[in-house]
């Protein structure tokens, strides 16, 4: 019930991939962070260039009825100046005046009509109003528009009140003005020559701002949305990253409980975003974490089973020292006791140089290593100290630098001497034992062959077992402590190698050692 509780759910990891394929988290964060902001900066674009379109339009429409106005009352008598402007205004809205050659108001359709339009006081309008105006003036700021001078109707009307008119009258030439009302809302002038006067149409255009105020209303109503469903992208995506960290923390937890052979770390195998990279990371590392635990567990129980017996034995000698008087049983007693101090010195230092094996391997860093001289150097090293009836040793040396692999000298020359005295310990009296080290494509190969009576194909694998050790017959019982072959391993696979025995090709009898690593790359 427990492992169920941390296992895989397929269908969890799917739901987490469901808009996955090969994005990474920073690619889909960032997706969704900037989907936002080139909507909105889309949206501002498209609503400031259909603000101006529009203005334009307002304002050519404008100077075209001015223009329009001008020919008309310069067709017509002076008595008929103002039933013209009046009948126009009331079509357009707008107002017209016309100033005469000294700058003196000379007609005016509002004399007639009335006022068209109305400059509103802000204070008298309701609150959402102004909520309109601030919202004007920040997409005014956003988008970097000219600020517009306050139209104000002078106190005294004449033509010199007017820039765009005296700028008419000098140039001879429509001149067009645009001006806020009070309420931030647009008043468009257009002033036209007319003879030795001055046409001047004004007209408060309120259709235009609440145009733009309801182009503005969709494109909000739109962001909303769009903030909405960048919001629903958000916690979607939070929720593929939250659940399955939460389901690997649970993991961790659980494997830091001690619980590791009941928790199964999801690997998340169909995501491949980062992710998928630490469940992964995260579950080869506690299946790492079990096996070296459950390595400690058997290694403790090997070492007290294999230290019991010459404890045993010697316990067993000292005792019988008190109660036995012959001193050549005594002599005999001693001697036993002696080689089992021997013994127990043997293993307690090889068992503490397996222990340590691993972990200096873990924190080496590795070196080019040239196998010819270190070959060479343990094969003096044998010579030297050989005993009457060892077995004699041929190293066929390989040109320099043509074996050469990534690793710890030291730890390398340990795994092979371990197969050197084993090939020596198995040899006849006077037997030949070949090295051999040399590059085959991307690997180096150092071979060891002995004329011993070779290793049974259903013990190849047992020998490389901890405290296996099968020794030759006349050996002294303890000589080995069988972690030789045993730390021969560990050392070549912690360098990435492989390790094996297979029985002479070319002898009667032998086996014949293979160690197999990664060649380093030529300098």
């Amino acid at each position: 019930m427990a492992s169920d509780t941390v296992s895989t759910n397929n269908d969890e990891a799917d739901l987490a991939l469901s808009w996955s394929g090969r994005w990474t988290l920073g690619h889909r964060i960032l997706a969704v962070n900037v989907l936002t902001i080139v909507l909105v900066a889309l949206s501002t674009l498209y609503l400031d260039v259909f603000r101006n379109r529009l203005s334009r339009e307002r304002v050519r429409q404008t100077r075209i009825e001015a223009t329009a106005t001008a020919q008309a009352i310069l067709a017509a008598g002076p008595e008929d100046r103002e039933p013209i402007l009046a009948t126009i205004a009331k079509s357009t809205g707008s107002r017209m005046r016309v100033y005469g050659a000294d700058g003196r108001l000379v007609a005016d359709s509002w004399r007639r009509t009335g006022p068209t339009y109305e400059l509103i006081d802000p204070s008298t309008q309701k609150w959402t109003k102004d909520v309109a105006r601030a919202l004007d003036r920040g997409f005014n700021a956003l988008v970097g528009a000219k600020p517009l001078d306050e139209f104000i109707e002078p106190p005294v009307d004449r033509l010199q009140a007017w820039p765009e008119a005296l700028r008419a009258k000098a140039s001879e030439k429509a001149v067009t003005a645009v001006r806020n009302a009070p309420d931030l809302t647009p008043v468009i002038s257009a002033a036209v020559p007319a003879g030795d006067g001055v046409l001047l149409a004004t007209d408060n255009d309120r259709a235009f701002t609440r145009t733009v105020r309801s182009q503005r209303a969709v494109i909000s109503a739109a962001m909303a949305a769009v903030i909405a469903l960048s919001v629903l992208l958000s916690l979607f995506l939070a929720r593929t990253i939250v659940r399955p960290l939460r389901r690997l923390a649970i993991a961790a937890h659980r494997v830091r409980l001690g619980r590791s052979r009941e928790v199964n770390v999801p690997r998340l195998p169909s995501r491949t975003d980062e992710i998928g990279l630490l469940a992964r990371a995260v579950s080869d590392m506690s299946q790492s974490l079990r096996q070296r635990i459950d390595n400690i567990e058997a290694f403790a129980a090997d070492v007290t089973h294999e230290l019991k017996n010459p404890l045993a034995s010697l316990r067993s000698a000292v005792e019988g020292l008190d109660r036995v008087e012959d001193p050549e049983l005594r002599h005999k007693l001693m001697g036993i006791a002696r080689d089992d101090v021997g013994r127990l010195d043997r293993l307690i230092n090889d068992i503490s140089e397996a222990a340590r094996t691993d972990a200096e391997l873990l924190r080496a860093r590795f070196e080019r290593v040239d196998l010819g001289p270190l070959i060479e150097q343990l094969v003096h090293s044998w010579e030297t100290r050989r005993e009457t009836g060892d077995a004699r040793i041929a190293f066929a040396r390989p040109r320099k630098d043509t074996a050469v692999v990534m690793g710890k000298p030291d730890r390398l020359a340990r795994a092979i001497n371990a197969i050197l005295d084993n090939a020596v310990s198995f040899s006849p009296a006077g037997g030949l034992v070949e090295i051999a080290a040399a590059r085959v494509g991307d690997e180096v190969r150092i071979r060891v062959d002995d004329e011993g009576p070779g290793v049974p194909p259903e013990a190849r694998e047992a020998i490389f077992n901890r405290f296996h050790s099968v020794r030759p017959e006349g050996e002294n019982f303890g000589r080995h402590s069988g972690l030789g072959l045993a730390i021969a391993q560990a050392i070549v696979k912690g360098h990435d190698g492989e390790i094996d025995v297979q029985d002479r090709d070319d002898a009667p009898s032998g086996a014949r050692f293979t160690i197999r690593l990664p060649a380093a790359d030529r300098e």
